[in-house]
């Protein structure tokens, strides 16, 4: 394992301990609860409340996305581990503002089970929570709804906070959240597997110079091993399978994420990007937003994933709206 840590039990807890100091002017995390990140001031005009969260190892995923226009606060599991219960409800306690809130994580078990009882905590208190899964992998099901969340839950949760920041209901940032990752559609590929602190092995084992398509974020099996390919021809591999399953067409217009999982170079996610833009290109798809960097990682696995975004007015105003989060500002 070539990490700079001090105890592998401790790197939750010491993370959270870092990121509160480094962004103190914009969040902060709750005195009673380590694990809940909150924004310092939300809005004046009450609002929906926005909460994401899930296991860490996945940053800047849910802790980097907390601020202005985007989540109101974020609640953090162990490493590849859903929180409990008690801070998702204890996240809810913090930013309602008797409009509801909106829970946001990716189709895990282990999330829709404690954030499911942490809503039904929050109703026993009279606050309406509501919930919408990113489910935007397509080599992980055929079947929507079945799918992992990976990448694309940085754009459905962008979508929503947009939403509560320009003051829809809460049944109307359900709606526009839903419609935003049923649009939404992304796929991966893993060059290495990522490492755990406490153990100092790898999650799995890849044979030097192989490489998985379709592999998820907690090195789920993907959808087979072959030898390492060049840039273009998986990136090729990747837009054959999403626009294969999506209802992208010529003059459609999107957004494009080139997503890194962790340790790749920014170099390589670039030349990544090239392809997707002359790919989509030669089909005469509109790239409108383009996003290209480290948004939702796995620790220190090499790797990338590609994100499509089918817009429409809607979902392009909501995505381009302003924000001001420490790891994403418009």
């Amino acid at each position: 394992m070539k990490r700079i840590i001090n105890d592998g039990y401790d790197v939750v807890e010491e993370m959270l301990e870092g990121y509160e100091a480094a962004h103190k002017d914009t969040v902060h995390l709750l005195d009673d609860d380590k694990r809940v990140l909150v924004r310092n001031k939300l809005s004046e005009t009450p609002k929906v409340g926005v909460i994401v969260g899930g296991g860490t190892g996945h940053e800047p995923l849910f802790l980097g996305y907390v601020g202005e226009g985007f989540a109101d606060a974020s609640v953090m599991g162990n490493i590849n581990t859903s929180p409990s219960p008690e801070p998702c409800y204890n996240s809810v306690k913090a930013v309602d503002q008797g409009m509801g809130c909106i829970f946001l994580y990716g189709n895990y078990q282990g999330d829709v089970l404690n954030f499911d009882m942490a809503a039904e905590m929050a109703g026993d208190d009279g606050i309406h929570v509501e919930t919408v899964l990113s489910t935007d992998d397509v080599a992980s099901s055929t079947e929507k709804t079945e799918r992992r969340g990976i990448a694309g839950d940085v754009t459905t949760f962008k979508v929503a906070g947009a939403a509560a920041e320009k003051g829809y209901d809460l049944d109307e940032v359900v709606r526009v959240t839903q419609k935003s990752n049923d649009n939404t559609y992304s796929m991966g590929v893993s060059l290495s597997s990522s490492t755990l602190p406490v153990t100092g092995e790898a999650i799995f084992h890849m044979e030097e110079g192989d490489m998985e398509v379709g592999m998820g974020i907690h090195g789920e099996p993907g959808m087979g091993v072959s030898q390492i390919k060049t840039a273009d021809e998986i990136v090729n591999e990747l837009l054959e399978h999403i626009l294969e399953d999506s209802n992208i067409a010529n003059g459609d217009d999107v957004l494009v994420l080139v997503n890194g999982l962790g340790a790749l170079p920014l170099m390589d996610q670039y030349i990544c990007y090239r392809r997707v833009d002359q790919s989509l290109k030669e089909k005469d798809i509109n790239i409108k937003i383009s996003w290209v960097g480290d948004y939702s990682t796995s620790m220190d696995m090499v790797g990338m994933s590609v994100t499509l975004v089918h817009l429409d007015d809607e979902l392009y105003e909501l995505l381009s709206a302003p924000c001001d989060t420490p790891y994403m500002k418009q």
